[in-house]
């Protein structure tokens, strides 16, 4: 029996679901791809942020396109609160538990982005308490935070 399902998702059209309870530190399921360069990144107009975009950064040279069917492991939503995290070296990547997850739970996990891209281009929609309304790796948000504040004082006053 598989460990998750795939149903609509409260965070974005769809997403995956524990399909049982199940324990942290469990091996969900492996992301698996296409490798292609970051120049490749870079000049397919199919990378456009634009579009939905299933692109795991590898390193500074390759990237690994997961925009196939054959990929469950796309339709992980981000969340400022997740319950998974991605382990693993070169294309061996899998989509691990951090917390014990119920059935019908929503698995997620911290898609890492930057503060130094372009953050406003990637709104969250995870709804979690500590959400900035930006995907942002966690180690990063306290610069919008700051920023938020900030702008929120330069208001009331």
């Amino acid at each position: 029996m598989k460990l998750y399902k795939v149903k609509k998702s409260n965070i974005d059209k769809r997403g995956l679901y524990a399909s049982k309870n199940i324990k942290s530190g469990t091996k969900i399921i492996e992301y698996i791809g296409k490798l292609i360069s970051k120049k490749e990144t870079e000049t397919n107009p199919k990378f456009d942020n634009e579009k939905d975009i299933y692109l795991f950064n590898l390193n500074s040279k390759y990237d690994l396109d997961g925009d196939y069917s054959w990929n469950t492991a796309r339709l992980i939503n981000h969340s400022c609160n997740p319950n998974c995290e991605v382990e693993g070296k070169g294309l061996k990547l899998w989509i691990t538990t951090i917390k014990d997850i119920k059935k019908g739970e929503e698995l997620s996990y911290d898609y890492g982005f930057g503060y130094d891209v372009d953050y406003k281009q990637f709104p969250c929609k995870c709804r979690s308490q500590n959400c900035v309304g930006y995907i942002v790796r966690e180690g990063s948000r306290w610069r919008i935070n700051k920023k938020f504040n900030k702008n929120n004082l330069r208001i009331n006053k």
